[in-house]
């Protein structure tokens, strides 16, 4: 059994692209090819017969000698870069390095390529003959193209003249905001490049379309961001430039972030209308702000209060959980803490004892992972029916520290069997404390300071540092005879994904939203299939969130955001307490807030206080289907173009920002804020991880589409806000990774590589390598797209797509036409079902397998020898048949199917400026053809299987070969006078011989075997070619490790596996299966056939 080395790797591992050339026709193969003419004409190969021997030949001009002269040189070229590169796979590790050098001469010495189209005009293409149009380059595909289409107004939305959306509908996604002064990676090129081909998709299929650009100003990110880079380069904070003038610092940086990330954000060929560009701090989307917090807190859904939120001590503000990272621990772990000089000790489960008060001889022991929080405790629970604490129930403890007694209360909530059964309760410190301190009347006792130092509360404690008095608590109660022990405990530490300081849960006054009642049509909206999630487990996701949704803290102590529109009523002569909710009023302006105050308090004076606090992120962010559409103005945008149609985000936000948009938009304007919720996967690195500056694993897209150095992308570390510690791991996980750095991919690879990674099931293991395969199969186009031109020559493409005139139409004519129809058909189906790998395996395999690698070799003999009616309707299918290529593909690849595209000729009256407004291949029921599919397909799998023969066992000429049909049917069409001269053509040079055998003939021996599906069998004639032993000895390992997958798959592929894959998933995994099956079946037979040669 053999596999084709150019094309395939052993089952299990990445195949890459075929680089290798087809085989160049012999002259015996050219005789046959127009032998099978003479007695059938209208086969696939029908050629001229004006320069065979004997027949008079047609002087050639000087014109058409001049021409082929050149050809001819071009050729060689081509042949020999060929050469150099057969046998390429996808790239290894290092394989970019060693590819680099390959081409060293051809590119490396090429000068920097500067464009010479004016900015926002149509290209200037460069000639297929200049230094840099000879083979595809990136930065030259990619360039001018996108201003060109700015300009144009390709991605404005096209309206009828009525002003209503066109008949197809409209189809519209707002991006989702990165942060303004975050630069863009891996996830984000991800996202965009799947919102941008639905968008093109649509687009070229008549939608009238947006694509909504924007940004979020994201608070607590980028005010974090800001003052390091204050503290690192001015060494300053906040305080000392005052808000207003850190505001403006702030700005600033906005702005220069902001360039880079809509530079970012037109490389990988997103098709924004940038006219309708978005910021989540502009007048409109601020005044939407203003607008909802009013509304919702005079309809009695925001109010104020004190509770517990996520206290961030280095940043000073409360957290959103979204910013928190649960760091899990086994036992006792040392963590760096911000602010510490020593390691702080986690992972601790600490006992002491407290006195029973009124006694000298009676103690309740408890046991606490944060032992300084007792300062603050306030109570002690036990389970009513633990028998160990039933006579305490009702009596106090008697605190070591503080002057404070503590009620011993009895609560079901209790586990008897953690710890010692008794709980302490600090109900302003833990949120599970907090309930049970509500309901048992304790006090809530704060003991921190917004800085992290404990307060006048902490008694002889107080000043001290949070962690120094947790070491200082455990030292006074072993002076006081009152500790026990300690012991490893497994926990979770809640870590400040922006600061990295430890979570401590605080009591703050604070705006809340109440959720009960906003959550319950925003569930009723999923039940009843107005807005539809895909994959569908992500539903499951946000119903478990929305049917236990808490109230909603929407404070921020921060200086960057939107100042809350809430005003501070203080009386003359109150003392006002600003924990008190009646002396709080809302108001859209400051006017507004003060005619508010005077009609709550008639006749008394009072001043008005703004609160300084701004609102989370999310709350803006939760507004932006709707509030970038005009909002709460009255637009023809709103009123067109919304709901919008798809939101296309990660999973992992679903409750922080997917429900907040639904329910904001039921409640506000009446309506879902899209129809439908697709959710990608997270990105991961090759190792499983998820991606993490701190790990050195986030990737910048802009080196996967320029490439750069490993030296580089250890530069980008250092240039940031990591410690050293962390830039020092981060480093040891770039020289494994990326030993070479990173090869130039371009944008087009990067975004299809990212589409075909989306099966819609787990998370996606990233490997840049991967995507340098894509670059490759991008060459593939350019290289095919320049062949078919030079053959096109002076071409009028016909007005529609239609076939040919039927004597003329060859049967490859009919396969690529039927080809061109069914993956037009399959990949529509696929890319409404939301199947993106499907849909990028469906393009490529079309382009690259049955055009480049099949119907493209097919036709050269054809316009080498064929009539001018079968020159003529090959070029016309050639014509369509590529043009269809570069349609499907373009949605996943703008840059270069734009490039290609325009170099073709235009058919008959047709005008369009630009494939990006072009027609999508729609599915054509005259081009299907099943019966010359299963011919053709024959042909061609069997010429693969001699070419996998050949190349397996190395035989580089003479090869003697044996075709042997298993049916009637297949060796009638194998018998056929064309089918032969059609095979050889694509088996190549190498086999020399071809025999077709019929069912009932005697198999041949001493052969190596390929199955042909379960119609025929090739044979390869290895007697005398090959070392027996050695060859048994490979083919057995083959077969033991085919039969291991074969065994793996099954194993795999049960009924819940059947049921939690997705589709994308299922047709991979059965694939392999298949391929597994088939690979045994040709070992077991070429054992066979080995071990009878040795007998022989």
């Amino acid at each position: 059994m053999a596999l084709n080395a150019s094309s395939h790797n052993s089952t299990g591992e990445k195949t890459a692209e075929n680089t290798a050339p087809p085989p160049q026709l012999s002259d015996d193969i050219k005789n046959d090819i127009l032998g099978a003419t003479a007695t059938d004409p209208t086969g696939q190969h029908a050629a001229g017969r004006e320069n065979e021997k004997g027949i008079e030949k047609k002087e050639k001009s000087a014109k058409e000698l001049e021409k082929e002269r050149k050809k001819a040189e071009k050729d060689a070229k081509f042949k020999a870069k060929k050469v150099a590169q057969a046998g390429g796979g996808a790239a290894k590790e290092g394989g970019a390095a060693k590819e680099k050098k390959k081409k060293g001469k051809e590119e490396d010495q090429l000068p920097e390529y500067i464009e010479d189209t004016p900015k926002g005009e149509k290209k200037r293409l460069q000639s297929f003959d200049s230094p840099f149009g000879k083979a595809y380059n990136p930065k030259v595909v990619e360039s001018a193209w996108n201003d060109w289409w700015e300009v144009s107004g390709f991605f404005k939305p096209d309206f009828q003249p009525s002003g209503d959306v066109k008949p197809a509908g409209n189809f519209v996604i707002p991006i989702p905001p990165p942060n303004v002064t975050g630069k863009l990676h891996v996830g984000h090129a991800l996202a965009t490049s799947l919102q941008d081909l639905l968008i093109r998709w649509h687009r070229m299929r008549g939608f009238t379309t947006l694509y909504l650009p924007g940004c979020d100003h994201a608070g607590i990110a980028t005010q974090s961001v800001v003052e390091k880079m204050l503290a690192k380069r001015e060494n300053k904070t906040r305080y000392d430039l005052g808000r207003k003038a850190f505001i403006e610092r702030t700005m600033e940086w906005k702005e220069e972030y902001h360039s880079h990330l809509t530079n970012t954000l037109k490389r990988l060929g997103g098709s924004f209308d940038w006219t309708r560009e978005a910021f989540t701090m502009d007048e409109n989307l601020s005044r939407a702000v203003t607008e909802t917090f009013v509304r919702m807190h005079e309809d009695g859904l925001i109010y104020r209060s004190n509770r517990l939120v996520s206290w961030c001590t280095q940043l000073n503000t409360a957290l959103s959980a979204l910013e928190v990272e649960n760091k899990e621990l086994t036992g006792i772990t040392k963590l760096s803490v911000p602010g510490y000089e020593r390691m702080v000790e986690f992972g601790v489960l600490t006992h002491f004892k407290y006195a029973i008060d009124g006694t000298t001889d009676q103690f309740i022991e408890i046991a606490t992972t944060r032992p300084e929080t007792m300062l603050g405790d306030s109570g002690i629970a036990v389970h009513p029916n633990d028998e160990r604490y039933k006579h305490l129930v009702g009596k106090k403890a008697r605190h070591p520290f503080v002057d404070r007694l503590m009620p011993i209360v009895a609560d079901d909530y209790v586990d008897p069997a953690f710890g010692t059964g008794a709980v302490k309760l600090t109900p302003a410190h833990d949120p599970n404390d907090f309930r049970l301190g509500k309901k048992h009347g304790l006090a809530f006792i704060n003991i921190l300071n917004d800085n992290g130092t404990l307060n006048k509360n902490s008694g002889k404690f107080e000043g001290q540092k949070r962690f120094d008095a947790r070491y200082n608590v455990v030292e006074a109660l072993e002076k006081e005879g009152l500790f026990i022990k300690k012991e490893p405990n497994p926990m979770k530490v809640p870590i400040c994904s922006r600061s990295g300081d430890v979570i401590e849960p605080l009591m703050k006054p604070q705006w809340w939203m109440k959720m009960g009642g906003l959550a319950k049509p925003a569930i009723e909206a999923v039940e009843k299939g107005d807005i539809k999630f895909r994959p569908a487990n992500c539903e499951r996701i946000y119903m478990e969130w929305m049917n236990n949704v808490q109230d909603w803290c929407l404070s921020r102590q921060l200086w960057w955001g939107h100042q809350i529109p809430a005003y501070f009523v203080r009386l003359e002569g109150g003392n006002g307490d600003r924990d008190e909710d009646e002396l709080w009023i809302t108001g859209r302006t400051e006017e507004e807030a003060t005619k508010k105050a005077s009609e709550k308090f008639p006749g008394k004076k009072f001043s008005l206080e703004r609160d300084e606090d701004v609102l989370d992120t999310w709350f803006s962010a939760g507004l932006w289907p709707f509030s970038t559409l005009g909002w709460p103005n009255k637009t023809a945008d709103l009123d067109k173009l919304f709901p919008t149609s798809v939101l296309e985000t990660g999973w992992d936000i679903i409750f922080f920002w997917v429900a907040r948009m639904i329910f904001f938009s039921l409640y506000l304007t009446g309506k879902v804020p899209f129809k439908e919720v697709y959710c990608h996967s997270l990105i991961r690195d090759s190792d499983g991880r998820k991606m993490s500056k701190s790990l050195g694993n986030v990737i910048d897209p802009i080196d996967i589409m320029d490439g750069t150095t490993l030296q580089k992308l250890h530069d980008q570390l250092r240039a940031g806000n990591l410690d050293q510690r962390e830039v020092d791991k981060a480093e040891k996980y770039q020289k494994t990774a990326f030993p070479n750095g990173i090869p130039e991919c371009g944008s087009d690879a990067l975004r299809m590589g990212l589409i075909g990674y989306t099966t819609g099931g787990g998370d996606i293991a990233f490997d840049v390598n991967t995507l340098h395969g894509y670059r490759k199969f991008c060459n593939k186009m350019y290289q095919a797209t320049k062949f078919v031109l030079g053959r096109l020559e002076d071409l009028t493409p016909s007005a529609k797509i239609a076939k040919s005139d039927k004597e003329s139409q060859s049967l490859p004519e009919r396969w690529i036409l039927h080809r061109l129809t069914t993956s037009s058909k399959k990949i529509n189906e696929k890319l409404e079902a939301r199947e993106f790998s499907l849909a990028t395996q469906i393009a490529r395999r079309y382009f690259h397998e049955s055009l480049c690698d099949t119907y493209i070799e097919n036709t050269k003999a054809i316009f080498e020898e064929g009539s001018d009616a079968q020159k003529e309707s090959a070029k016309q299918t050639l014509y369509t048949a590529l043009e269809g290529g570069l349609t499907m593909i373009h949605p996943f690849m703008p840059f270069i199917t734009e490039e290609l595209w325009q170099r073709l000729p235009r058919r008959q009256g047709d005008r369009t400026p630009s494939i990006t407004i072009a027609s999508y291949p729609q599915y054509i029921a005259e081009f299907e053809d099943e019966q010359a599919e299963a011919e053709y397909d024959l042909l061609v799998d069997s010429a693969k299987g001699l070419r996998s023969l050949t190349a397996e066992y190395n035989i580089k000429e003479n090869a003697k070969t044996y075709i042997q049909a298993l049916n009637e049917n297949t060796h009638t069409s194998l018998s056929s006078p064309t089918s032969l001269p059609s095979i050889r053509s694509l088996a190549g040079k190498t086999i020399a011989e071809i025999n077709i055998l019929s069912p009932s003939s005697t198999p041949p021996t001493g052969c190596a075997v390929f199955t042909i599906g379960s119609s025929a069998t090739a044979y390869l004639d290895v007697k005398g070619r090959i070392e027996i032993d050695k060859e048994i000895t490979k083919a057995q390992e083959r077969l033991a490790k085919a039969n291991e997958t074969i065994t793996r798959q099954k194993k795999t592929m049960d009924d819940e596996w059947e049921e939690k894959v997705s589709d994308a998933v299922k047709e991979q995994e059965k694939e392999r299966l298949r391929t597994a099956e088939l690979e045994a079946k040709n070992w077991e037979a070429s054992i066979e056939q080995f071990q009878r040669m040795k007998l022989e």
